[in-house]
């Protein structure tokens, strides 16, 4: 059995390590060790909850988004000289729930390849494709690689969100290329394909959904997300469950749930109108 480090990177706004986290690092702890860095200060009594899973956690606020927790993570591995340790090392954050499925047949994808690094998705753009940086597996080659070591702790604060995705999460693919590493995807989509059709990367295998999807195009692919969480996992279900309730509320929620199919089919009336109002601005 291959040994696996997950470098987990995630955030919540009010510090709270909830249940959706707690179950995807508990799955994540079946295949390997973790260490979880969070962008938000979290107190003790909340960390607590998280810890017997991970073999560190760190929760203070750095304002690096999901890069910054990389890179910290990174660091409590390579300055305790465990990297070495593991065949394989992930990166990978909670802008998702899930697993909503079994994990084993995910990990036999990505590791079977003779790629130094896979992403679970990769997107595809005009001018050029790169791995989505929630779901990323590096070989030892590259994770115990000085050009990686350089690339990672350079990671500072950015001006933008937009600005992190195109230095650091690009950046990450142009950089394993660059180095002459080899990538690949197990999922290519175009676009925003991973936000507006998570029913489709479900049935294909891909066990996770988008935490955007639950606030797009104006509810219109709640239908999707309803198909879902009743298809997979009841563990899963109800840990996402009790994670959007809190985030975004019980009443928003039922709502978007709705098996009512005139309601669904206004909803994506609601939102072509306003997507082709926005077109001819």
């Amino acid at each position: 059995m291959k040994k696996r480090l997950f470098i987990f990177a995630g955030y919540d706004a009010d510090g709270i390590i909830d249940d959706a986290l707690i179950y995807y690092v508990s799955q994540l702890k079946k295949f390997g060790d973790i260490v979880l860095c969070m962008d938000c200060d979290a107190p003790k009594s909340e960390t607590d909850k998280i810890k017997k899973h991970c073999l560190h956690v760190i929760a203070t606020r750095h304002g690096e988004y999901d890069f910054g927790s990389y890179k910290r993570a990174y660091i409590f591995a390579r300055d305790n000289d465990i990297l070495k340790n593991y065949d394989e090392v992930y990166l990978v954050n909670d802008s998702v729930f899930g697993p909503t499925l079994d994990m084993s047949k995910t990990f036999d994808k990505m590791e079977s390849t003779k790629f130094d690094a896979t992403g679970l998705i990769v997107s595809t753009h005009r001018t050029h494709s790169y791995m989505e940086s929630w779901f990323v597996r590096l070989n030892n080659k590259i994770a115990t690689s000085d050009w990686f070591n350089e690339f990672i702790t350079s990671v500072a604060k950015q001006p933008t969100k937009n600005r992190v995705t195109v230095k650091y999460e690009h950046g990450l693919s142009r950089t394993i290329k660059n180095n002459k590493c080899s990538w690949v995807g197990i999922y290519t989509i175009w676009g925003r394909t991973t936000y507006n059709y998570p029913k489709f990367l479900f049935n294909r295998g891909c066990p996770f959904i988008k935490r955007a999807s639950f606030t797009r195009h104006n509810g219109a692919i709640g239908n999707q997300i309803k198909y879902i969480l009743e298809h997979c996992d009841t563990h899963a279900t109800n840990a996402i469950m009790k994670t959007a309730n809190r985030i975004y509320g019980t009443e928003y929620m039922n709502w978007l749930l709705t098996s009512n199919p005139l309601k669904i089919c206004a909803r994506k009336i609601k939102y072509a109108k306003q997507k082709i109002f926005r077109g001819h601005k």
